[in-house]
């Protein structure tokens, strides 16, 4: 299978590490134009030169797009694109109980409010140009709420209603929608919180593996995934091989999520 994306150009959001790095890589080695995002210069400039090294064709836009200022700081300096990847987003651990008013706007304006902001930003001209890819990063959560985070999975939630309604909205129009549900990914970070649930003196595979079933025992692969193995979902949706798939919530979990549907 040749995914081929080459003269088309993807924003990534929040790609200057883990999921959105992996994303932007693999979408470069398919032959697109990538845009990094992120909010410092200097961690843009990084990904930047890491994304260079897979093609010869980046930018990098230092904007935080979770602001009105910061959207129109980026739709400036890129005016339109051809694949949009919103992959930005906020998550942690909080007490259900404890969770305020100010916590809940906020996940859900960095959650739901930013994606639906560059959506409205970027949809009309793919629609004009009979031709775009638009896909929301969402996760496990959305479907399996987590007590420890009920605010993050809320949000999620939100999220796969958004992209099935703007699906709705580039009906015929050449232009998908879709969700990427990711399970429980191997992010930065992540091996130190399981070697605190688990016996440090485990080599990586071993712990990972001891971790997933102990405390994720709904993953059917019994690992962490990876971050490139949701990019290369996410490539694939973004080539012209997926056009007829719209208005879906695709997963990426390990077969985290106990369901015989999509």
């Amino acid at each position: 299978m040749h995914l081929d994306l080459t003269g088309r150009t993807a924003l990534v959001t929040g790609s200057t590490q883990g999921i959105g790095l992996a994303i932007a890589v693999d979408l470069a080695r398919a032959g697109a134009r990538i845009a990094v995002n992120g909010r410092t210069a200097e961690r843009v400039d990084a990904a930047v030169a890491r994304v260079r090294d897979e093609s010869g064709g980046e930018v990098g836009v230092a904007a935080d797009v979770t602001t009105d200022d910061g959207t129109a700081t980026l739709a400036a300096e890129l005016p339109g694109v051809d694949v949009l990847v919103n992959n930005l987003g906020v998550f942690g651990a909080q007490e259900a109980l404890t969770i305020t008013d100010d916590d809940w706007r906020r996940y859900f304006e960095v959650n739901v409010l930013t994606a639906a902001r560059l959506i409205r930003t970027y949809l009309p001209g793919m629609r004009d140009r009979g031709w775009g890819r638009i896909q929301n990063i969402a996760s496990d959560s959305a479907v399996v709420i987590p007590a420890e985070m009920i605010h993050y999975g809320v949000s999620k939630t939100a999220l796969l209603a958004l992209s099935r309604g703007f699906a709705k909205e580039a009906a015929g129009s050449g232009v998908t929608v879709n969700s990427v549900i990711a399970g429980p990914t191997h992010t930065a970070g992540v091996e130190d919180f399981v070697y605190q649930l688990v016996d440090p003196a485990l080599p990586w595979d071993e712990a990972q593996r001891e971790f997933m079933r102990a405390h994720r025992p709904q993953s059917l692969i019994q690992r962490l995934i990876e971050p490139e193995e949701i990019a290369h979902m996410v490539t694939y949706l973004a080539s012209p091989l997926a056009s007829a798939t719209t208005g879906a919530a695709v997963r990426v979990d390990g077969g985290y999520v106990d369901s015989i549907l999509p």
